[in-house]
């Protein structure tokens, strides 16, 4: 029995979300240092958003090839926020539960780096002490509150990307007579 392109984008959802609690307890494990490496965020992006696509692709062949923007992106932001909310969860399991102390050091090593960024920049030092200041203010940035907005904001992010996605993968049926 062919599988509903719904139930493809559960599964999707679901290989996204081991692969980022995978990645963010091998990161947690070897190094906390390398969670404010850019080049792990973009990795970690072109990993969602290649998933996102592959869950619209295979619901479109589930459908015979045909997908409306609708199904289109339907596939896509279940695949997104299935996976979002498993790597929330995991997070928030390792930094609220397992581990606090690693949140508060992985926090300051964030500004810290975000801080060199800024005097690379150039900005002016009035700047980075403001902009330090705001980091700080919002508290604990893996509190399951602030987490959870990440979550928020991530998805509305990357419903952007699955908009773009599902009106260039749409593709209606042939009007038949």
């Amino acid at each position: 029995m062919e599988k509903s392109f719904k139930s493809i984008a559960k599964d999707y959802g679901i290989y996204l979300g081991g692969v980022l609690a995978v990645i963010t307890i091998l990161v947690y494990t070897i190094n906390l240092d390398l969670f404010t490496q850019i080049w792990l965020g973009l990795t970690l992006l072109a990993i969602i958003i290649v998933l996102g696509i592959m869950s619209i692709s295979k619901s479109k062949k589930s459908l015979g090839g045909y997908i409306s923007f609708k199904n289109a992106f339907t596939s896509y932001f279940i695949t997104i926020l299935i996976g979002l909310v498993i790597s929330a969860l995991v997070s928030i399991v390792i930094f609220n539960f397992i581990d606090p102390e690693a949140a508060t050091t992985l926090q300051e090593k964030i500004i810290e780096v975000q801080t060199q960024r800024f005097e690379n920049f150039n900005m002016p030092p009035e700047a980075i002490a403001e902009a330090v200041e705001k980091m700080e203010a919002q508290g604990d940035m893996y509190s399951i509150g602030n987490i959870a907005k990440s979550v928020i904001w991530q998805l509305a992010g990357f419903s952007v990307v699955g908009l773009i996605a599902a009106a260039i993968m749409k593709k209606s049926k042939p009007e038949t007579e």
